[in-house]
């Protein structure tokens, strides 16, 4: 059961529930399919935090059941190459990303802290934080140097889910522009639209 936190989802991450990464003034970079994407600037930061809402036609249960299939999970989170689990304690679990990147970035992993708490309302909050030195670094990638966000569950009925999934991200090392501009939308956008598909089978 401790393996749900594991979810690191496209090594993004971004603005906590509680507010950790100060982003505001969100703007929609794209609306398409049922999944609305907004970005927001970040104080101090040149790469923007990003936001993915959508409502899928699963339950919680459901979600959470493919969230907790760690290999499985990669298949649906953005560029994700492969993860594992570190180490699972209470409601904290630690993992391990690799991750895809366009030539010629180098290629990117994470290790993320994923705190898990249920709402009395049903709900599901999972927030990330990266802890980049809980481990050595990997020959052959750059260590995501900070992440920060959540994904969020709220039951709108059953079998619906309204999913929240928003993030910030200093992704170390160089990264062009356009790979940034494109990743903050496409990771979002990518990642809940394949996690719906599995929900929905």
């Amino acid at each position: 059961m401790g393996s749900l936190y594991r979810i690191a989802f496209g090594m993004g991450m971004a603005v906590l529930v509680a507010g950790a990464v100060q982003a505001d003034d969100w703007k929609v970079a794209k609306d398409e399919d049922g999944i609305k994407v907004s970005l927001s600037e970040v104080a101090g930061s040149q790469y923007k935090a990003y936001q993915g809402v959508t409502t899928v036609k699963a339950s919680i249960a459901t979600l959470r059941k493919l969230q907790e299939d760690v290999a499985g999970a990669c298949t649906w989170i953005h560029e994700c190459k492969s993860q594992k689990i570190l180490k699972h304690e209470g409601d904290k679990t630690w993992t391990y990303t690799q991750f895809n990147t366009p030539w010629p970035v180098t290629p990117r992993d994470s290790v993320l802290q994923i705190t898990t708490v249920e709402g009395a309302d049903g709900s599901l909050t999972r927030t990330l934080l990266g802890q980049p030195r809980y481990i050595p670094e990997e020959k052959g990638f750059v260590r995501v140097a900070q992440v920060e966000g959540f994904w969020k569950l709220i039951p709108k009925g059953p079998n619906l889910t309204e999913i929240t999934y928003q993030v910030h991200t200093e992704p170390g090392g160089s990264v062009p522009s356009w790979v940034a501009n494109k990743f903050v939308v496409d990771a979002p956008f990518n990642t809940l639209k394949t996690l719906r598909e599995r929900a929905e089978k």
